[in-house]
């Protein structure tokens, strides 16, 4: 078997959509060939951890955690942190921009360095493949590919300099953020991508890369995850249910508005229509749902594991998700495709809306509300008469890990050639 190097930040026991993509990788690498050995941080403090996603790891796969000297780590005698209110996350997220190049997480890279140094000198490894954001990953990579000449493949699960929520304080800062994604992309061996947006940017900002270079290999859901016995509810209330954060300018405000606009117009629907939230959910918006006179409608979760979400979702009827720009991709509307339940995505016209309409899911604005209404009142009428229904069974298909990581075994394959 082939070995690879994988360098993710985000990884179990770490929870939250960000690690999923490189878990599944790593899950299913050795099916086609490839041993993975991932090189990741140690205790740290997060918004949410999940224990039960180590269990997903095979017990021949080595798991090497370094310390790190960024926020997190010296929050880790707390574990789990709570969410800060949107407006100091805003502030602590442009004072983090300013200060730390090419993120927060620079702090990760000498120990990052430093373990693999000690793991290079006593095995070889065929391919290193890092996973990004924090881009300090590509870093590590980048370095370790100059000092010993490993192959390198870089996995972009959103965009580097052209991320709708990155900012630049200052001209100095966005060339420099230029010159290191240019430095690592020039050393890069090959470039996955989650989103044809993403491709799209960095080859049009990068007239150096070739096509064949780049390829593109999108989120996805994992079918084991699927297989959840869940109990059909028989009590005639249509369930919509959101997992996830909110942030920057994504909000339940205009959804919560189109509700509570449906149920005063028709208030036989109010005992029949129920609202879900599934994930971490900051104070600010529990006031929007008590100004809206919401609160016996609408429910709030927390953060649960991501077995028992996913068992949530396959017992919701309508899973719905709120964007407002087209260049990130949220897992969580893979994940939606592959519960095979109906989508409501409030988003822009796009790749997103276009990849939920091919999953027949029904799309809005995302700050329209009376799109929203328009949409909720359509799907109860569906729900009444029993014919919600998501992607099938074709459709769920181009996004399955198992065939998705098939597809990154062919490229680590390549790039050894």
């Amino acid at each position: 078997m082939k070995k690879v190097l994988v360098i993710a930040y985000y990884f179990p026991p770490l929870g939250l959509s960000g690690v999923q993509r490189t878990l599944k990788f790593v899950k299913y690498l050795r099916e086609f060939g490839w041993q993975p050995t991932v090189l990741t941080v140690g205790d740290t403090g997060y918004y949410a951890k999940d224990s039960t996603l180590l269990e997903e790891i095979d017990s021949s796969i080595e798991v090497i955690r370094t310390s790190s000297h960024d926020v997190n780590s010296l929050l880790k005698s707390k574990d789990t942190v709570s969410l800060p209110r949107e407006s100091m996350r805003k502030i602590l997220s442009r004072f983090s921009d300013l200060i730390f190049i090419p993120d927060s997480k620079i702090g990760w890279k000498k120990s990052a360095l430093r373990s693999a140094d000690q793991l290079l000198k006593r095995e070889k490894f065929d391919a290193v493949f890092a996973s990004a954001p924090p881009q300090t990953a590509f870093l590590i990579a980048s370095e370790i590919k100059k000092k010993y000449g490993t192959p390198m493949v870089l996995d972009y699960r959103d965009s580097w300099v052209d991320y709708p929520f990155k900012t630049f304080p200052t001209s100095f800062h966005k060339r420099r953020h230029i010159q290191l994604e240019t430095n690592v992309l020039r050393s890069a061996d090959a470039i996955i991508t989650a989103s044809a947006n993403i491709r799209t940017l960095m080859m049009n900002r990068y007239d150096f890369l070739s096509e064949d270079k780049v390829t593109l290999i999108p989120q996805g859901f994992d079918e084991e995850d699927m297989k959840v016995m869940v109990e059909p509810s028989h009590d005639n209330i249509m369930r919509f249910t959101f997992s996830g954060l909110f942030y920057e300018n994504r909000t339940p405000e205009y959804f919560l508005e189109a509700l509570r606009n449906v149920l005063d117009r028709k208030p036989m629907f109010r005992e029949q229509i129920e609202a879900h939230f599934l994930g971490a959910f900051r104070p600010e918006h529990l006031k929007i749902i008590e100004r809206l006179g919401l609160s016996d409608r609408v429910q709030i979760h927390g953060y649960l594991s991501h077995k028992e979400c996913v068992k949530f979702l396959l017992k919701s009827d309508v899973l719905w998700v709120m964007m407002r720009d087209d260049q990130s991709t949220p897992g969580k509307i893979f994940e939606y495709i592959g519960t095979g339940k109906k989508i409501l995505g409030c988003v822009p016209s796009g790749t997103m809306r276009d990849i939920i309409y091919n999953a027949n899911g029904v799309c809005t604005d995302p700050d329209s509300v009376t799109e929203i209404e328009r949409a909720i009142e359509f799907l109860f009428g569906q729900f009444l008469r029993r014919e919600l229904s998501g992607a099938t069974s074709h459709e769920k298909d181009a996004y399955n890990r198992k065939s998705l990581t098939k597809t990154l075994s062919r490229i680590l394959t390549e790039v050894t050639k």
